[in-house]
Formats: structure tokens, C-alpha cells, sequence
């Protein structure tokens, strides 16, 4: 009985020994090695994106269509050339993509063109004024919107002012010439629906310092984007900067920190395009050669 007692113990260290140095165990190794790597690659599925400020829900109820980013692929890097990166995951502000908005149209007398977002004066008429809460710190500045009335008619606005209280959410006040698309001005105001568009046709992309502008401080816009922006970057000597946006269009950097570096752009379906070459000449508008992709 002793001796088969015996003979058991062994068979049984003999399995555990077996057991410990299969190929499984070095498997497991192996994969969390690969997980590692992974992670240093960045390979797995990001974070959260980081939450930046946004308005109340808009006027209207969203769609349920999420809609998903592009991604672009990079492009080889030439001067005052910018470079494309995939996209990047952006919190949406109140107008989005596939979201139809209902309120009403007013009508201004739109002078020149210029107005809140700092444009300057427009060769296209076809431009509104967004809401205070829609126009969200100039977020809706270059927003280009599909309006339609009630009679059928529509006409596509680039939005380049802001319209303050009473304007309510939902509202848009279009220039003489735009409203005039819809019905007679002289009707002042009609119930509408509105809705984001990407343009098919849209030039290219141009950035421009602000007056003032130095090497200390400096504020920088981007004009003619087909797609509303998200953020503004430059380029530090401790990496990427995100500058603060002010309600008249430009995006700041109170201690100069970044300014006359590399500008980087993020639409808001996540696409971020990165340009070099761009001079600090404060009110000097100055072409990219890019734009954001088509959604």
C-alpha cells in the first residue's frame, strides 16, 4: 500500500512538472508582451476624448445617425504644405452633422458682409447671422447651412455674424439678398428648418494673424474652411498648444507662446490637418493649399 502511495506522489510531480513548462505557459507570456507593445503603439482603442465646454441641447430633436469621422490618410510633408492626420474623436457642439433645426428667419441689411466672426467684407451675399446660443463663442463661424421655408424654396448661408438677444435658439437672420431666396424681405420673418452642409466646392483653407500680433501675443483665425472648426493648435517647444477661442473668431495666445510655428486644425468630424511655413504677419491672409475633406 506504501508502495503505490509512493508511485502516485511521483506520477503526480512528474504531471505538475509537465504542466509548469507546456508551450501554454509561454503563450500567455508572449501575450501580454504583445499587449505592452500594443499599448507603446498606440494600437488599442483610444480614451475617452477629452470634454471641452459646449451649449445647451439645440432647439430641435437630434437624429439618432451618429455620424462617423473620416479618416485621411498623411500626406508627404512639403513647404508651407500642410499634412494630414486621421481623425480624431471631437465632442460635438450644439450644430451637428445630420441634425435638422427648426425656428425662424429674420432679415438684416448685411452692409459689406462683415460681421461677429471677423471675416472681413464677403464677395458672396448669401451669408446669416447665427443665434448667440447656436453661435456657441463663434463655434458656428463658417458653418455653412442649408435653409429651407415652409413654400418649398431653400438657399445655402455661410454663417459670418452673430445675432444677439432677442434672437432665440433655433434662429437665423439672414442678409437682404439670402432671405430675398426664400420670400420677399418685406415679410421680415418665416418659420424655417436648417441643417449643416459640407459644400462640394469650397477653395482652399487660409490662415491669418491677428492686428498686433507678435512674437509675446498673438491671435490666429483660419477662413474658408468647408466644415466648422473644432480647435486650433500651434506647435510648442513642449509639443502641441490648444488655443482659447473668442467670440470674434480667433483663437488666442495670451503669452505667444506658439506663435509663428506650425498651426494645426481640427474640423468637427475629427479631421486634423497640420501646416508649417505660415509667417507672423499680423492681418496678412495666407493660403494653405489644403482643405478638410467632404462629408
Amino acid at each position: 500500500m506504501r508502495g503505490i502511495t509512493a508511485a502516485l506522489a511521483v506520477v503526480g510531480v512528474l504531471v505538475w512538472v509537465v504542466v509548469a513548462v507546456r508551450p501554454g505557459g509561454k503563450a500567455d507570456a508572449g501575450r501580454d508582451t504583445a499587449v505592452s507593445a500594443a499599448v507603446s503603439r498606440g494600437s488599442l482603442p483610444p480614451g475617452p476624448p477629452t470634454p471641452e465646454p459646449s451649449g445647451a441641447s439645440p432647439s430641435s430633436t437630434p437624429s439618432t445617425a451618429v455620424p462617423k469621422a473620416s479618416r485621411t490618410p498623411s500626406k508627404a510633408r512639403t513647404s508651407a504644405a500642410p499634412r494630414r492626420a486621421p481623425a480624431t474623436s471631437v465632442p460635438a457642439g450644439r450644430i451637428r452633422p445630420e441634425v435638422t433645426y427648426r425656428g425662424v428667419a429674420t432679415v438684416y441689411r448685411a452692409g459689406t458682409g462683415d460681421g461677429a466672426c471677423s471675416y472681413g467684407p464677403s464677395a458672396d451675399m448669401m451669408i446669416a447671422a447665427m443665434n448667440t446660443a447656436d453661435y456657441e463663442t463663434s463655434r458656428a463661424c463658417g458653418a455653412h447651412v442649408l435653409v429651407r421655408a415652409a413654400n418649398g424654396a431653400s438657399v445655402t448661408v455661410r454663417i459670418a455674424n452673430e445675432c444677439p438677444l432677442p434672437c432665440a435658439p433655433g434662429q437665423l437672420d439672414l442678409s437682404e439678398q439670402a432671405f430675398a431666396k426664400l420670400t420677399a424681405p418685406s415679410t421680415g420673418r418665416i418659420a424655417i428648418t436648417w441643417s449643416l452642409l459640407s459644400p462640394g466646392s469650397a477653395g482652399t483653407i487660409s490662415l491669418r494673424y491677428k492686428t498686433g500680433s507678435s512674437p509675446y501675443w498673438c491671435g490666429i483665425q483660419a477662413i474658408g474652411h468647408r466644415n466648422p472648426l473644432a480647435r486650433l493648435e500651434v506647435r510648442t517647444g513642449s509639443g502641441w498648444r490648444r488655443l482659447a477661442r473668442t467670440d470674434y473668431n480667433y483663437f488666442l495666445s495670451p503669452d505667444g507662446g506658439g506663435c509663428g510655428s506650425a498651426i494645426r486644425i481640427t474640423d468637427i468630424y475629427g479631421e486634423r490637418l497640420t501646416v508649417d511655413g505660415i509667417a507672423l504677419r499680423p492681418e496678412a491672409v495666407q493660403p494653405t493649399r489644403v482643405q478638410f475633406a467632404r462629408h
